[in-house]
């Protein structure tokens, strides 16, 4: 018979529904927890958590196709790019159709986990005072939701208006204003068309880094359709292919007055927008290199030159936020935290994280699958290969993904979309061989009894 096995899960967004489903369906007792009122997550925008991040004109920028739950397919009347909105609601419609919402605890935010010294297992609180505990915890919160801003600060001062892309959501707070948007990421081109429709003058788009800037359609096609055919190739063919093709379509980013990429298309994370290519073109959007220092109501860039600015929105990404758990279990930066299939805690098995991870592609598959992994192991199905062999295995990911995107580049948390998608179900075939043979290391529940709640 299956062990029985209580697991906290932290998160009810795609990563944290995807595991409570595949722990249900393991036969384990699950208490998810949910800051907000609702499934979905970050994509929830009027989530109570306050923590998302999505504005009004925030699309997909992976396709439906490869971005969909294997286990709960997109409407197939939807357009290739749905809206936040409507992911929101299919994160809701997961919830309903699988029958999850009875197993999350909403408006509850968790304040410690850690290692229960009265005994085995694990010891859960949370803000309103209670207290819990559980055989293993799952930390499924995301890492788009803690404002990273520029550190060190830029030298002097900004008289102007100032926010950060976490922030953002609709372009009516540009209304009549010169705008700045620091970043060259997704959010970043994004913010910068909206606020070309409603800013005075052409919207200035700093980047102290090039990227490579893919068109949503390639040749007719969601320009990831092919991701998946050519997946068997080593990644450095793949991307002298997928560069060609980039390049036929629409160019260089130097065409359109950006930087150079400083690596290829497959070693950077690709900027993946139709519109700002056609804002850069008609002068609606100015590219401008990084800044050099602000000056009072004037920012002052790299090359010498310096504009009048009434805003600045600092596109500048996330930090990665567990305050939930001691350091000693994170260690002073989680984004280099080491774990086994980016799953495992190497120290204890029975804490796991699930979407702890940078992809090249969709999260919703990698977390999906990452999910079954987690409750192959906790349903009792799966054995982890012997500690040594674990950290040996984090170790080659690592130097392979130094290889491929370099070390300032959150190599730990890096992951190649299809390759691993394709790996983790080979991992969950050999931990049931290991299990099979008496080898490897079984999870051991603290409890074997039903915990009533």
């Amino acid at each position: 018979m299956t062990p029985h096995c209580r697991v906290a899960v932290i998160g009810a967004g795609a990563a944290g529904l995807a595991t409570t489903k595949a722990l249900l369906e393991a036969g384990c007792d699950v208490v998810a927890h949910e800051k907000g009122d609702r499934p979905g997550g970050l994509w929830a925008r009027d989530n109570a958590s306050g923590l998302s991040p999505a504005y009004a004109s925030l699309h997909l920028n992976t396709s439906k196709r490869r971005t969909q739950f294997a286990d709960f397919p997109m409407p197939a009347q939807w357009t290739d790019y749905p809206s936040a909105d409507q992911v929101a609601g299919y994160l809701t419609d997961y919830a309903r159709a699988f029958e999850l919402t009875g197993h999350i605890r909403f408006r509850t935010t968790v304040t410690a986990v850690d290692r229960d010294g009265s005994g085995p297992g694990w010891r859960v609180g949370t803000e309103d005072g209670r207290e819990d505990r559980f055989d293993a915890v799952v930390v499924a919160n995301g890492h788009n939701w803690d404002p990273r801003w520029p550190a060190p600060a830029y030298p002097g001062a900004f008289t102007g208006d100032q926010m950060h892309a976490h922030d953002y959501r609709t372009a009516e707070v540009f209304r009549g204003k010169r705008v700045l948007v620091v970043g060259t990421g997704n959010s970043a081109m994004d913010i910068a068309v909206d606020a070309s429709y409603a800013g005075r003058g052409p919207v200035l788009l700093s980047a102290r880094r090039g990227v490579h800037i893919v068109p949503k359609y390639l040749f007719g096609r969601p320009s990831d359709a092919t991701g998946g055919a050519l997946a068997v190739l080593p990644w450095r063919v793949r991307q002298r292919i997928a560069e060609t093709l980039l390049r036929v379509a629409v160019g260089t980013p130097q065409s359109y007055g950006l930087p150079a990429p400083e690596g290829g298309l497959l070693q950077n994370h690709p900027t993946v927008s139709d519109t700002i290519l056609h804002r850069l073109t008609h002068g609606e959007v100015a590219a401008r290199p990084a800044i050099d220092r602000l000056d009072a109501g004037r920012v002052v860039f790299t090359d010498g030159t310096s504009d009048p600015v009434d805003m600045i929105v600092w596109a500048t990404g996330y930090r990665v936020a567990m305050p939930f758990l001691p350091v000693e279990w994170t260690g002073e930066d989680p984004e280099r935290l080491p774990l086994y299939k980016r799953v495992f805690h190497l120290d204890d098995p029975g804490l796991a994280f699930v979407g702890l991870m940078q992809s090249t592609g969709a999260a919703l598959p990698v977390v999906e699958a990452q999910a079954k992994l987690v409750a192959a192991c906790y349903g009792g199905r799966y054995a982890l290969p012997a500690v040594r062999d674990q950290r040996r295995s984090v170790e080659r990911a690592l130097r392979a993904a130094i290889e491929r995107w370099g070390r300032d580049r959150r190599p730990m948390m890096r992951i190649d979309f299809d390759r691993y998608v394709a790996d983790l179900p080979r991992e969950i075939a050999a931990g049931r061989t290991r299990l099979e043979r008496g080898g490897g290391l079984p999870f051991a529940p603290a409890r074997r009894e039903r915990t009533v709640r």
